[in-house]
């Protein structure tokens, strides 16, 4: 019972004999070498199956029913088979069994359709539950699966049922070598890349995630912040310049308080409230995960804030990231910092040199630096806890040392 690449066998399951001797018969469709079996509903006398004729041997009425109920699901299957070749689009041994059920047809999807198609829907939550710059990154992705289908298949599409892992490690491979991505932007884009997928298993484009057994690349998290000497010995230096003492004022602001450019830009005197301890604290919205924060206003942000204190609603000047990028590379060059420093270095500062090295514990440091996990954190910071820890032992090593009768 073959038709081309299709097979279809009746397979015999003797160890499920019933009580009355008769054992169930399952169905086997075999196409492009992939496997289907399951349940045919028709039970058979295992002393009177031909499983070479494919048949039942009884001439009475119950054996002439059982063969005609075969020939009727061959049929079906076939018939399936063949509507799916007429749909010129390539199919599963899956997609002929689902036909056969009479499931409700999927029309077969294309990788970079889809993903586009997934955008639109997205684009609608921009400014809702979703920035635009969010959005941006994804649609980003699309276009390098673009290009990788184009330039690895000479095609503008691709099927999505002939997703697999190879197809991923392919793309990474394209990310890393013709894009010159680090391992940490391709992370990013396979996670992005990742998420149309997932939704097209829960709408049965696809029977399963292809992409399940995938492993992000390591990817090594070097943390640069400012060290306690470093940090006063930028508190401390007087710039004669305006704009280069406004840019570090506004940098040790964050140091102190842990917020992003985009929080410190938009900090309103509205979000400095009195807490429940009687102090000021500065309660915001992040706008990267649009989780709620509040800090403490320690004494040094406070001394900034009281300095800028414009009539105005925003608590500190505004000024581009940008530029205050381009100042701070200058004002580490004057001061005698050996780092390249950027804006973001300061919230980095804030959770390494203000709290973890005053103890703080790592829960309170998440919850400040508004991660969405504590595991973002402890990737992040572990490594400057455990740095700590070296530390302290050195200390009690040499303190050890020096005890009458070491030896």
């Amino acid at each position: 019972m073959k038709n081309q690449s299709l097979s279809i066998l009746f397979v015999i399951k003797l160890n499920k004999k019933n009580k009355k001797g008769m054992c169930p018969l399952n169905v086997r469709i075999t196409y492009l070498k992939k496997r289907k079996e399951a349940s045919s509903g028709i039970m058979v006398n295992p002393l009177l199956w031909d499983s070479k004729q494919q048949s039942s041997a009884s001439r009475a009425t119950s054996g002439e029913q059982i063969n005609q109920q075969l020939e009727v699901q061959v049929a079906a299957i076939r018939k399936a088979y063949l509507k799916l070749q007429l749909g010129n689009d390539d199919f599963t041994v899956e997609n002929i069994w689902d036909m056969f059920l009479g499931k409700v047809e999927k029309k077969n999807e294309y990788v970079i359709s889809y993903f586009e198609k997934f955008l639109v829907k997205k684009s609608k939550l921009i400014g809702k539950d979703l920035k635009m710059s969010t959005w941006k990154k994804s649609e980003y992705v699309c276009a390098d699966v673009a290009a990788f289908i184009n330039s690895k298949y000479q095609k503008n599409d691709f099927p999505l049922i002939k997703l697999d892992q190879t197809f991923l490690d392919d793309f990474e491979y394209y990310l890393k070598t013709v894009k010159n991505q680090k391992q940490v932007t391709i992370n990013k884009s396979i996670q992005r890349f990742r998420k149309p997928i997932k939704i097209a298993v829960a709408e049965g484009y696809l029977v399963s995630d292809p992409f399940v057994m995938h492993k992000p690349g390591r990817v090594r998290k070097e943390v640069i912040f400012l060290t306690e000497d470093e940090l006063q010995l930028l508190e401390e230096y007087k710039f004669t310049q305006p704009r280069l003492q406004l840019v570090k004022d506004l940098f040790i602001f964050c140091c102190y308080t842990g917020l992003a450019y985009h929080e410190m830009a938009n900090l309103k005197r509205e979000h400095i409230i009195k807490g429940f301890d009687g102090n000021e604290w500065i309660k915001i919205r992040r706008e990267k995960t649009n989780k709620q924060i509040s800090i403490p206003l320690l004494p040094r942000a406070k001394v900034i804030m009281i300095k800028y204190n414009e009539m105005n609603d925003y608590v500190l000047p505004r000024f581009s990231n940008q530029k205050i990028n381009s100042y701070l590379k200058e004002i580490a060059g004057i001061v005698g910092i050996n780092k390249s420093i950027t804006h973001h270095i300061a919230r980095k500062t804030f959770a390494s040199t203000v709290l973890l090295y005053n103890d703080v514990p790592m829960e309170i440091v998440s919850e400040l630096l508004g991660h969405s996990s504590m595991k973002i954190t402890q990737e992040y910071y572990g490594m400057i806890v455990q740095k700590r820890v070296g530390e302290e032992m050195e200390r009690v090593s040499r303190k050890l040392e020096q005890r009458p009768g070491y030896e």
